[in-house]
């Protein structure tokens, strides 16, 4: 199983920047439609999604939106600079956050704008982040952050993207700290299509935390990963009446199936639910929900290459990851996209 998803990715296969700055529409992407029973591939672009899916499948979407998580402050005290990364929303004013450059302590009180301050009130050496009780909440707070913050950008994005690159045309509840980015590809002449065709349309949120701490020794498993969701009623009637009626349910995104199958198995079967979920999905993890997914090009050893051998063999993604990098997908939230069904 470990063997059969490591992979060289080539440097030039990372996508450093959005579909929109490469000269095409973010609908425009390449798409390898990944048959989960035969492995047979077919290699085509997002917006022939259509074509694959039926009247009366769904879609659920997460409605997450991504905040601009790095942000920059200076400690009360001495006026030392303190750079940090929002990591995980405890509640509507207490953040758990990671330091990214200045040191933090208990009882420390840090300074980003006029209007927005911060005090450090919990911090181990068990654990690489703090938290921080701002003194603003709810919408305050995120208008804060909104005009202050950046977002989070890895090592093979060279240019400081803006922030609209990294939002799904239908997120509306600020919270991710990095973008789900499966319903990137997705422009709204798209979804009105796919409506059209009688493909029906629900929604969760879960709002991502920080997945890259800066330190390997801090890296954790999804089961340590604790994300903030939550599956309302309406969405659940969606999904019960597609299955009674033979229509195939499609996460769009890894935080989908993971909200979606915490929801099913707490009590057997899907309800209504709201909480903090560390499911972790791997080849034998029985799905109770998901029929298919859709997805970006994930990274050689990542867990959630080991969530998508929940819904096709690890050997037959193996082989169409090979065929991926050979046709020269992109990979990372501004790259291509993979339809398992």
């Amino acid at each position: 199983m470990e063997s059969a998803i490591k992979f060289e990715l080539p440097n030039e296969l990372n996508a450093i920047k959005p579909p929109e700055r490469r000269g095409i529409r973010r609908d425009y992407v390449k798409m390898m439609v990944l048959d989960k029973a035969t492995g047979q591939t077919e290699h085509t672009q997002f917006y022939h999604l259509d074509r694959f899916l039926k009247k009366g499948d769904l879609l659920v979407l997460n409605v997450s939106r991504t905040v601009p998580a790095v942000l920059k402050s200076k400690r009360e005290a001495d006026g030392a600079e303190v750079e940090i990364r929002l990591a995980h929303r405890k509640n509507e004013s207490v953040w758990e956050v990671l330091p990214v450059s200045g040191d933090l302590k208990e009882g420390d009180i840090i300074r980003f704008s006029p209007a927005l301050t911060a005090a450090v009130v919990a911090q181990s050496s068990e654990t690489p982040f703090v938290s921080l009780a701002f003194n603003l909440c709810c919408s305050d707070l995120f208008n804060q952050i909104y005009s202050l913050g950046e977002p989070v950008r890895y090592e093979y994005i060279q240019e400081p993207w803006n922030l609209d690159y990294y939002q799904t045309v239908f997120a509306t509840i600020p919270g991710s700290v990095e973008m789900p980015s499966a319903g990137r590809a997705f422009s709204w002449e798209l979804l009105f299509r796919l409506q059209k065709k009688g493909v029906r349309i629900a929604y969760i949120t879960l709002h991502t935390g920080l997945s890259y701490l800066l330190d390997d020794k801090w890296h954790k498993g999804p089961d340590k990963n604790f994300e903030n969701y939550i599956v309302p009623e309406e969405t659940v009637h969606v999904i019960n009446k597609t299955k009674q009626e033979g229509g195939r349910v499609i996460a769009v995104g890894t935080t989908v199936v993971r909200a979606l199958e915490t929801a099913a198995l707490e009590k057997g079967e899907l309800h209504a639910a709201e909480g903090w979920t560390n499911l972790y999905i791997q080849e034998k993890t029985n799905l109770q929900v998901c029929d298919g997914l859709i997805t970006g090009m994930h990274e050689p050893e990542a867990s959630h290459l080991q969530l998508l051998s929940a819904f096709i063999q690890s050997e037959k993604l193996y082989s169409a990851y090979r065929e991926a990098i050979d046709q020269h997908y992109l990979w990372h939230e501004f790259g291509d996209m993979n339809l398992i069904l």
